[in-house]
């Protein structure tokens, strides 16, 4: 690529290339989906990437299916609930240092906002916002003592759009903007980053499940996510769900050495869903 550099116009030639060899990358709740295109593409770009779930047996078919994708990777499992304390302390004790950290876990479904109770709340909390708190609070130091570090937290448009129908998932993923911003804070001047990545309505087997729940089973795929978008998404200027690849390829150029001027952020790989010419 050549681009133009300095105040003097001059030109120079140079090669933009996501290049994670030589660093380790933990993604949580990597068996499937989301988590999972990230863990390929990361390992894509030469990381040694740790595949994390809550059993060992989806823990184990993640990590073949990773190697499967992507010859050659260096790939590991980690089996630990990273949303309970015993589990997290299993998988730091196990990993305790790493240099790119993906706080992806996170889940979500459909509620009456008058229905959702205290144990419904409290849940919510301790997945989608605490365990990647407690994750980040411990791998942090390390990474700010050696000069480097990505802390990527997988957030969702329902962050700034609060969804009616999850109103409980909508208000951990606005809690998850506010959390990154301070930890990048506390990060400033280390050469570590702290980012949010908001994604849009994304094509995983969990969406398609909750697609089929607001539209009906009985539809064929295509026009079933034709109508959920038409009806329940139709800000989005994609017009279509976004594939998990799409947002795995944001996650490993802000975990590389491109995107180091870039901490703080909610950077936005939502197909333009937010109505909002602010990042």
């Amino acid at each position: 690529m050549e681009v133009t550099g300095g105040h003097y116009g001059d030109r120079v030639t140079t090669e933009l290339s996501i290049d994670l060899g030589g660093r380790t990358a933990l993604v949580t709740g990597s068996t499937q989906g989301i988590g999972q295109a990230i863990a390929v593409r990361l390992a894509q770009a030469g990381a040694d990437v740790v595949v994390n779930g809550r059993t060992e047996e989806r823990v184990a078919a993640a990590v073949a299916a990773v190697q499967d994708a992507v010859q050659g990777a260096t790939v590991r499992g980690a089996a630990a609930d990273v949303a309970a304390d015993d589990g997290a302390a299993h998988l730091l004790a196990e990993l305790p240092s790493v240099d790119v950290l993906v706080n992806n876990l996170g889940i979500f479904a459909p509620t009456p906002v008058l229905e959702i109770d205290d144990a419904q709340w409290r849940r919510y909390f301790e997945v989608n916002v605490l365990a990647g708190v407690r994750l980040t609070r411990s791998y942090l130091p390390g990474m700010m003592e050696r000069g480097f570090g990505r802390v990527l937290s997988i957030s969702s448009d329902s962050s700034v759009v609060t969804p009616l129908e999850m109103v409980h998932y909508g208000v951990t993923k606005t809690a998850q903007l506010a959390v990154t911003r301070g930890f990048a804070k506390a990060a400033a001047g280390t050469g570590v980053t702290v980012n949010s990545v908001l994604a849009g309505p994304t094509h995983t087997g969990g969406v398609e499940d909750f697609v089929k729940e607001l539209v009906g089973d009985d539809l064929p795929w295509d026009e079933a996510q034709r109508r959920f978008m038409l009806e329940h998404r139709p800000q989005s200027l994609l017009q279509r769900l976004i594939e998990p690849t799409e947002i795995a390829n944001m996650v490993a150029y802000l975990s590389s050495d491109l995107a180091s001027a870039t901490t703080g952020a909610a950077v936005r790989v939502d197909g333009g869903y937010v109505d909002s010419i602010l990042p």
